[in-house]
């Protein structure tokens, strides 16, 4: 199976939908006492306890989601910085006991609260740190190192020389748990992949930015090389995707050959792993082969094509500088969950304006070129929302102005398309992300399917931190995928329904 076959991922997408027949006709039941562990435990290794992370920054949450370089400019991470960045980022945020024990709430959302997405550290030395490869312990705040000197060249290598990362003095690897978010949602999970990895990296890249360090996602890498140096068992656990942090001379090249394999002993998630080989083919579908296949892979797409435009333009209208919160990406993430209920109350047009257009700018990664702004377009429901009329519209990027596509009252199509889950009726607005799959996958390959999900979760997980940041609630919501493309069409004809974020005023305290 290599990248070009796009009919597996075509299938893989087709497998998995959702539709009211096919959630009626499921006989899926969560057997919780095989529920797995939502942490990754190696038995063997010592902990590298990490200090607690220091006074937030005086970077505005506002700016640094939309991923400027708020702070001073610095080319290379502390050991204090990667602590603040991979808390926030994926850490534990709040602990909440019930009588049956204890519920830990991490960084960033997760679909159903599973946490598979875990993340390891690759580094040259830093102030702080010496050279290795690392395993990051949120339940413990710790670091673990499977490897000690400098490998970075290996991700170099892998990524077919991609500029940036040769020059990056950290790396940050995220990898997928198949079984942990499978329990519980079977072979839809390798969608959930790109969700999840993509609301801890709209953490990671904005606390980047509030710390001055450059930044670039790379999601063109050979899987097997990566995979290895972690030590990963590629069909249950997998890398997704490379962060690289800071700039500095290059490394030095490292080679694979005699590099040993890992074989550390890990605490199994639970009693039994039920296979999902949809997921498995689907992310070996999408695997490059060779680095000339990574290096090739970033030069594939074309230019994005603005969709023409239709209806009646209203142009966005966000927030002045001086009235931008001043809140910092810390504190924002602190408080920020997931909204388990909606107040039917209005928010303004110029906060909505504010979500969208901080949201939609500034993801540095290598699918997202200047000719290629964005995979994903945005689909809304407007429900309450002060100087906007009741209705669906679409999102142009390239235009900053939402164009109407039929108005009325539709709270009760909006919860029937979230799977039937009164948040999206009763929210303010419903944000729905489509994409057209033919297209991208054409010219990316299957890789393209990751790219779409994850740039959606990025996208998503930016709207989350955007809505907390003014004050209003958020939650991610799945839905019936053909009933979402019908709804919007015929403007969203030939497109696939990717991910849905709910913005509103909550009801009550979130999780």
């Amino acid at each position: 199976m290599y990248n070009e076959d796009v009919e597996i991922g075509r299938d893989y997408h087709h497998l998995t939908k959702h539709s009211p027949k096919s959630v009626r006709r499921s006989a899926h039941f969560l057997d919780w006492s095989n529920q797995p562990l939502p942490f990754k435990i190696y038995s063997r290794l010592e902990a590298l306890p990490l200090p607690h992370p220091a006074e937030p920054t005086q970077a505005p949450a506002l700016s640094a989601i939309a991923v400027d370089i708020v702070g001073p400019v610095r080319s290379i991470p502390g050991r204090d910085d990667l602590v603040r960045l991979l808390h926030f980022s994926a850490g534990i945020t709040r602990r909440r006991t019930y009588p049956g024990g204890e519920i830990l709430f991490r960084a960033a959302a997760c679909t159903g609260a599973l946490y598979e997405i875990e993340l390891y550290l690759v580094c040259g030395p830093l102030p702080d740190l010496p050279a290795g490869v690392y395993h990051f312990s949120p339940t413990e705040m710790a670091l673990r190192i499977l490897r000690q000197g400098d490998y970075r060249g290996v991700l170099v290598a892998a990524s077919g020389q991609e500029p940036f990362l040769a020059h990056a003095p950290a790396i940050v690897i995220s990898t997928g748990t198949y079984w942990r978010n499978a329990w519980k949602y079977q072979s839809r999970t390798y969608r959930h992949l790109g969700w999840d990895n993509g609301t801890i990296f709209a953490n990671a890249l904005a606390l980047a930015s509030s710390l001055g360090l450059p930044a670039k996602l790379v999601c063109g890498f050979v899987d097997d090389r990566v995979n290895y140096l972690l030590g990963l068992d590629s069909d249950r656990e997998a890398a997704l995707a490379l962060l690289g942090l800071g700039q500095q001379a290059a490394p030095s090249h490292e080679r694979m050959e005699g590099i040993p394999l890992l074989n550390y002993e890990t605490v199994p998630l639970s009693r039994e792993q039920i296979d999902y080989p949809a997921i498995r083919q689907m992310h070996h579908a999408s695997s490059l082969q060779t680095a000339e296949n990574a290096a090739a892979w970033r030069k594939l797409a074309p230019a994005v094509v603005a969709l023409p435009p239709t209806g009646e333009p209203t142009p966005l209208q966000p927030l002045p500088e001086k009235d931008i919160p001043r809140d910092t990406i810390e504190e924002v993430v602190m408080r920020r969950g997931s909204s388990r209920h909606f107040r039917r109350e209005p928010t303004n047009f110029a906060h909505l304006s504010t979500i969208l257009s901080r949201s939609t700018e500034g993801i540095p990664a290598d699918f997202r070129a200047e000719n290629r702004d964005h995979l994903n377009d945005l689909y809304l429901i407007v429900h309450a929302v002060d100087g906007l009329r009741p209705g669906a519209y679409f999102y142009s990027v390239e235009r900053r102005r939402l164009e109407g596509l039929k108005y009325g009252d539709f709270r009760r199509q909006a919860a029937f398309l979230a799977l039937d889950q009164a948040l999206a009726g009763d929210a303010a607005v419903a944000v729905f992300f489509l994409a057209d799959l033919n297209r991208w996958m054409g010219w990316f390959g299957n890789r393209g399917y990751r790219a779409v999900q994850l740039e959606a979760g990025i996208l998503g997980g930016k709207m989350y931190l955007a809505a907390y940041a003014l004050g209003l609630g958020a939650t991610g919501l799945t839905f019936y995928d053909d009933e979402v493309v019908d709804f919007f069409s015929p403007h969203a004809a030939g497109s696939g329904a990717i991910f849905l974020v709910a913005l509103g005023h909550p009801a009550r305290q979130q999780r």
